[in-house]
């Protein structure tokens, strides 16, 4: 089994540098782009499920990459997908000094907001469930955002503190991850 892990094409507050989080932003003109030259690329891979975050810039990208792939998808959307929420500091600059310490601190909940930890307790038996009822010829795409991203890459990869802090992936890049279930006795 393979997962095919996308974050969402650009939003115009990307663009700002702005903390999205669960703000529900659309993708600009340049993210619409993206994810359909990404939807270009992932033809022929045997998507065969696909998997989004309900917030409105990973909709639109999975929506718009269904249209590309050669056989018709339906799209699941799940909350298990959704970024985590920054609280008080969705809508500031992701430099801002208070934003980046909070940022850090993984066990500690934004004000009004997630933590890393809640993200996780959604993210990994969604995962789990979606590993236990595939099977190994499944090519599964997921439209998440950056945060989720980070979550995925630790579940299926050993990542220290250092290395799930500069976890990074851009807008409409593709992270893949093979899979091998145990054979039963």
């Amino acid at each position: 089994m393979k997962i095919l892990v996308i974050r969402h094409g650009t939003t115009d507050w990307n663009d700002k540098n702005l903390a999205q989080g669960s703000t529900d932003n659309p993708l600009n003109e340049r993210g619409k782009e993206q994810a359909k030259r990404m939807g270009k690329q992932l033809c022929g891979l045997g998507i065969n499920k696909l998997y989004s975050s309900p917030l409105l810039r990973a909709r639109q990208t999975s929506q718009i990459i269904a249209q590309e792939l050669e056989n018709e998808i339906p799209i699941q959307y799940t909350p298990a997908l959704r970024e985590q929420d920054f609280g008080i500091f969705e809508g500031v600059l992701r430099n801002d000094e208070q934003y980046q310490i909070e940022k850090h601190q993984y066990f500690k909940r934004f004000k009004n907001g997630e933590s890393f930890l809640n993200v996780a307790a959604r993210v990994y038996p969604f995962l789990d469930e979606l590993i236990a009822t595939s099977n190994d010829q499944d090519v599964i795409l997921l439209s998440c955002h950056g945060g989720i991203c980070r979550m995925i890459a630790s579940y299926f990869e050993d990542l220290d503190n250092d290395a799930f802090a500069s976890y990074f992936v851009k807008n409409c890049e593709v992270k893949s991850f093979e899979i091998k279930k145990m054979q039963k006795r």
